[in-house]
């Protein structure tokens, strides 16, 4: 039997076409497109600790709520 992590990256693992829309927007469209990961709307600027977690997504926003950059596995 695969991995968690095996089978997360099976799945679609980056999502440029977000950056621009909203967080929420983005948040539901890559759970749509891979219901592997579990997706954290990050604030720009909070502090958090750099660890790959093989099934998370963090959805930059700025404060807009508007996505600022490539939300991507890890």
């Amino acid at each position: 039997m695969a991995s968690i992590c095996e089978q997360v990256e099976q799945g679609k693992t980056s999502w440029p076409e977000l950056v621009g829309e909203t967080g929420e927007c983005a948040a539901t469209t890559i759970k749509n497109e891979n219901p592997l990961v579990n997706t954290r709307i990050i604030l720009e600027g909070t502090v958090i600790p750099l660890i790959y977690i093989c099934d998370r997504v963090l959805i930059w926003v700025n404060d807009k709520g508007i996505t600022i950059q490539t939300p991507t596995i890890g």
